[in-house]
């Protein structure tokens, strides 16, 4: 791309945010399938981008793509042929049903999680990004909302550090996981763990609304004096949308699509424990493990009424020596995870935001798991619109801060 190209600075009134025509989505897509289509061909990448569209989250305005234009610019100067203006920044946003706990009252509300921020390599340098955000996040405050449907919050994951995004009123929250290898130990004896049973696709759909039900029932409980506590829904539309993702990409890599998208431990409603998760492939050589990981979207404890969603805290430094009512249970989900991992050539699995019995349970299948506290990549940052006092991340409970949050 030429430098000679006389472009406007990112602080410039001219400057404005818009929604692309779908010529203008697919100049932005294919500048960024360079950097973010991982295991799959540009082609595949964009084929994967029609198909993730059209999902039942995503369809009917479930997802609005965004475009930073010079609202002067008579044509693109890189290519004055096409009747496409010249896309400065872009962004894509997923609304999603949240629950907000505030004083003592639930709010149902939407939420919209930005994904796929991105400014080409010869356009940078000039706050293209900066000024993006800086709109974006001003619009959705009153995006797709009604008299009687609000939006509190927006949360995005960033993969460039904390600062950038705080700089523009999404501030960092804690961002942990813990791993476990994508394979069995061969000296793992796992004949005293209880048995877990695979979930297939049929089996989600009611298991994601006794979940929801759990979180109202959890919020609920909450003392009036306590935080304010966000949740995005991890509804069957946002577990299918992951699983969608997964289906596209592994029948691109292995020629299939995974079958079992989870496990349970238990039978007896009420006292189950179970996960969803999702494989997500980086390598391009598909005999090949390396970066490639399995996700736990989602941890559930039925009768706590919760997941792993309480969050990291100092006390995993002493997690093996405290009593764990669920680590085995959780020990053998991660365990049938591990199983598939390894036949699905995943790296490792990936537990966000775990609780010390989730760690304990990890330590029983890896006596050498670590907490990892994500600096740099995925890191959960969330934008509170009501006007309030303090770090957001000390005031706001981000309940359900886990991998089917992501976008």
């Amino acid at each position: 791309m030429g430098s000679h190209v006389d472009l406007p600075d990112g602080r410039s009134p001219n400057l404005a945010i818009v929604h692309p025509t779908e010529e203008e989505k697919l100049i932005q897509f294919k500048l960024n399938g360079a950097e973010w289509r991982g295991a799959l061909s540009l082609e595949a990448y964009l084929r994967r981008e029609e198909v993730l569209a059209s999902q039942s989250l995503t369809k009917d305005g479930g997802i609005t793509y965004w475009i930073l234009v010079d609202t002067t610019m008579k044509e693109n100067p890189y290519d004055p042929d096409t009747s496409a203006r010249l896309p400065l920044a872009s962004c894509e946003t997923y609304r999603k049903k949240a629950l907000v706990w505030k004083d003592g009252q639930i709010y149902e509300t939407i939420t919209h999680g930005i994904g796929s921020v991105f400014c080409a390599s010869h356009l940078r340098k000039r706050g293209y990004a900066q000024r993006l955000m800086h709109e974006v996040g001003k619009a959705l405050e009153t995006y797709q909302t009604t008299k009687e449907t609000k939006c509190f919050f927006s949360v995005l994951f960033s993969d460039i550090g904390k600062k950038f995004y705080a700089e523009h009123g999404w501030e960092p929250f804690n961002s942990a996981h813990v791993s476990v290898p994508g394979h069995v130990s061969k000296t793992m004896v796992t004949s005293s763990l209880p048995t877990a049973q695979p979930l297939y696709e049929e089996d989600l759909e009611e298991l994601c609304k006794i979940d929801e039900a759990l979180i109202r029932n959890s919020l609920n409980s909450r003392p009036k004096s306590a935080n304010t506590a966000v949740a995005q829904l991890p509804d069957i539309e946002t577990i299918r949308w992951h699983h969608a993702r997964e289906d596209f990409v592994g029948k691109q890599v292995h020629g299939k699509a995974p079958k079992i998208k989870g496990a349970i431990v238990g039978t007896e409603k009420g006292k189950r424990v179970w996960c969803y998760w999702t494989r997500m492939w980086y390598n391009q050589n598909p005999e090949e493990s390396k970066d490639n990981t399995l996700h736990i979207l989602r941890l559930v404890i039925e009768d706590q009424g919760n997941s792993s969603w309480e969050g990291t805290g100092p006390d995993h430094l002493n997690a093996i020596s405290v009593g764990h009512q669920h680590a085995a249970d959780i020990a053998a989900l991660l365990l049938m995870a591990q199983r598939e991992a390894d036949e699905w050539r995943m790296d490792e699995v990936e537990l966000w935001n775990p609780s010390s019995t989730a760690v304990a349970a990890a330590w029983m299948l890896d006596p050498e798991a670590k907490v990892v506290n994500r600096d740099t990549e995925s890191i959960a940052c969330l934008r509170w619109y009501p006007e309030h006092e303090g770090n957001v991340a000390e005031t706001i409970d981000w309940v359900g801060n886990e991998k089917y949050g992501w976008n």
